[in-house]
């Protein structure tokens, strides 16, 4: 189902490739659940967050890792482009298709709390590892683990205090106190 009061159209994966490269789909749009939507614009808050996630990433990420910022990653009926994406591979890994999974997808949260989180069955179906919503106002950080079908079957919350370590990315581990400081 389209989230509430978002302008949506049905379409397939295919379909929805076919007409970006023909340029019929507007920019900044993202697949979900056989739904087109316009994404939302981001706040100073959001890009502060997901500039300091970038950067903490970076420095620890393994070399077999790609990191990616609002690529897609192509799910069974969906093509979400996450604010964040630890992928596997390189970049020449992905010359002829998108992703299909991440080791850590990270969506940034300051205004889209619902709109994110009806992300993440698509990404429990992508069987990505980990997923992090962070909840900018809240200074918190929920995390799921361990896809099973359409869900993750290990949810979390953390914050706003506190050291959050990676699962999927053991090196990575982010201090809350410091990740919200401005």
């Amino acid at each position: 189902m389209p989230v509430r009061g978002a302008q949506a159209w049905p379409i397939s994966v295919a379909a929805y490739h076919v007409l970006g490269e023909a340029g019929v789909i507007p920019e900044r749009t993202e697949l979900l659940y056989g739904f087109i939507y316009q994404k939302m614009s981001k706040s100073p808050f959001h890009s502060f967050l997901v500039t300091r996630l970038i950067r903490l990433l970076q420095v620890i990420l393994p070399p077999n890792c790609l990191l990616r910022s609002e690529q897609p990653i192509t799910c069974q009926d969906s093509e979400p482009e996450p604010d964040i994406a630890v992928v596997l591979g390189t970049e020449s890994s992905f010359i002829d298709e998108h992703p299909k999974t991440a080791e850590l997808v990270v969506e940034v949260c300051v205004s889209s709390h619902e709109y994110d989180r009806s992300k993440i069955a698509a990404y429990a179906c992508a069987g990505v590892k980990e997923c992090w919503l962070v909840l900018g106002p809240e200074r918190q950080i929920e995390v799921h683990r361990r896809p099973v079908g359409k869900r993750f079957f290990e949810r979390s919350l953390h914050g706003p205090t506190g050291q959050l370590i990676s699962v999927a990315i053991p090196r990575f581990s982010v201090d809350l106190n410091q990740l919200f400081e401005k």
